[in-house]
């Protein structure tokens, strides 16, 4: 495992194959909360496009060419610079702290660099820092090719001034008024969160605490069932729901829970979840159990709420060309991560084939629509 220092420089293609996915892993061990993010930066070094900010609200770029796995402590991310766009010259690579710490009091970070097997390794300590609240990591830049610049320090003020340097803006609460020249804001940590199809947010690290997933909807007099298709590593699958004779209002481990079917018109249905580390994936759905149709879906305001201690997500039934003669609508999916308590939302926003009552199904990893089986009829 070659390590490098602070200072260490070199084209990327002399040790991997810059064409291809690098993954860039970011840990911290020590007291406080960290987080990570990754952004793109123009040819004048200034953070002008906000879809390559990378980070725990706005987990993957436009087309994947930067992807963000975990949360926290421990965070991954998965690049391609070939296919970056053209007005993305360099990627900065930064670890933030929160509260009153700072980085001189950390016991370690590491940042490796890894591809089909050869990696690049960089290990530093709270001797390396002193009043650092914010650090950049690394660098992969372009000057004719594409290079690594181990960078290794940082900025007192924290995320803020990370930001300004780089001509962006950490957006203040909303009772503080925002410059009106500032490029581009990255928000604060948010506790409510409402995604919109192809959106995905990682869940902040709640241990001890139950992950609670309600179906709810606007109008009333109307009825909607909560599901939830559990895929496990092996690749076994379980539907939990109350509806039909072969869904489990439990999952054997305890892990996904049902709280039980609701029939009063209005009312919310729960699942509760738990981190499992046999488990990976959760799909959500709603079946339209009084009036089918997914107009309805849109226009008695149906959602999925998703609370995890004090972070609140929601997921809304927004499209308005769905078929009204569709039933099942899957709102997103909770991708469990291999670290304890890493959970990730994404939002789907999928629904089901006219007049099918068929349900959610998985083909490999990928959820699909109608490929399961067909539903009862709910009296």
């Amino acid at each position: 495992m070659p390590y490098i220092q602070r200072g260490f420089r070199c084209k990327v293609d002399e040790h991997f194959v810059s064409r291809n996915d690098i993954t860039v892993a970011i840990s911290v061990v020590g007291k406080g909360e960290y987080d990570s993010c990754c952004f793109g930066v123009d040819s004048s070094d200034k953070l002008s496009d906000e879809k390559y900010m990378v980070f725990f609200n706005q987990t993957a770029s436009p087309k994947n060419e930067i992807a963000l796995s975990g949360s926290g402590s421990n965070t991954s991310y998965k690049v391609n610079l070939a296919k970056l766009p053209a007005h993305i010259c360099k990627l900065v690579f930064a670890v933030c702290i929160d509260g009153d710490s700072v980085m001189s009091n950390i016991q370690k970070l590491c940042v490796k660099l890894s591809q089909g097997g050869k990696d690049l390794t960089l290990n530093l300590t709270g001797a390396d820092f002193k009043s650092e609240k914010a650090v950049i990591a690394i660098e992969l830049y372009k000057k004719d090719v594409w290079r690594l610049n181990t960078v290794a320090s940082g900025f007192n003020g924290g995320l803020s001034a990370l930001l300004k340097h780089y001509g962006g803006e950490e957006a203040l609460p909303s009772s503080v008024p925002v410059p009106q020249s500032a490029p581009f804001e990255i928000p604060q940590k948010a506790e409510k969160i409402s995604l919109v199809k192809g959106e995905r947010v990682c869940l902040s690290k709640n241990q001890g605490s139950d992950i609670i997933i309600e179906n709810g909807w606007t109008a009333k007099g109307k009825d909607y069932d909560l599901k939830a298709l559990v895929r496990y590593r092996n690749g076994k699958l379980l539907y939990v729901g109350a509806a039909n004779d072969d869904e489990v209002l439990q999952t054997p481990d305890g892990a996904i829970k049902h709280c039980g079917d609701v029939k009063v018109p209005g009312s919310l249905e729960n699942i509760i979840i738990k981190w499992n580390p046999d488990i990976a994936s959760v799909a959500v759905s709603s079946y339209s159990a009084l009036e089918n149709g997914t107009g309805s879906f849109r226009r008695y305001g149906v959602f999925v709420r998703i609370r995890n201690g004090k972070q609140e997500i929601e997921i809304k039934a927004s499209d308005t060309n769905a078929n009204d003669a569709s039933y099942t609508l899957c709102f997103g999916e909770i991708i469990y991560g291999n670290t304890p308590g890493t959970l990730e939302v994404v939002s789907l926003e999928m629904y089901s084939k006219p007049g099918s009552e068929n349900r959610i199904g998985y083909k490999g990893d990928k959820v699909v629509m109608d490929i399961g089986p067909a539903g009862q009829e709910k009296r």
